[in-house]
């Protein structure tokens, strides 16, 4: 049914925002023409939260390790803002070219099935060495 979902990031300098999704943290992205850009996010989640209207959605990036994102951000010059203690994660924030900002947590919370699959896999190629060939004889 659902195979994916789509987000998107309105900013007055979008420009300086599609160019820093690709130089900074290096998403994958296609043209699909006129400079549009359209980014490749790694497995997601989505929750839904009693709020007092509708129409108010959020973008989180989740991290394994918010201390070592906020390193690298400081190694390229991109400002994280300090991190907060919640109960379902360790939350930062980081500050487009635009102006917008974007939340960065790392999970204390269980994560999806469909997210956790994801996870083992990649995790399972990266242990896995290759198999070595047979040797075969010369004659």
């Amino acid at each position: 049914m659902i195979n994916g979902a789509h987000a998107i990031i309105y900013s007055v300098n979008a420009d300086a925002d599609r160019a820093f999704l690709k130089d900074v943290l290096g998403l994958r992205h296609v043209d699909v023409g006129g400079g549009w850009l359209i980014f490749s996010l790694p497995p997601s989640e989505v929750a839904v939260h009693p709020w007092e209207r509708n129409d108010r959605h959020e973008l989180f990036f989740l991290v394994k390790d918010v201390d070592a994102f906020i390193t690298t951000m400081g190694s390229r010059k991109v400002h994280c803002g300090p991190i907060q203690e919640e109960q379902w994660g360790r939350l930062t924030q980081v500050t487009l070219p635009g102006g917008g900002k974007i939340g960065v947590y790392q999970p204390r919370h269980a994560a999806p099935p469909a997210r956790r699959a994801v996870a083992a896999k990649a995790v399972g190629r990266r242990a896995t060495k290759p198999r070595a060939r047979p040797k075969t004889r010369r004659r």
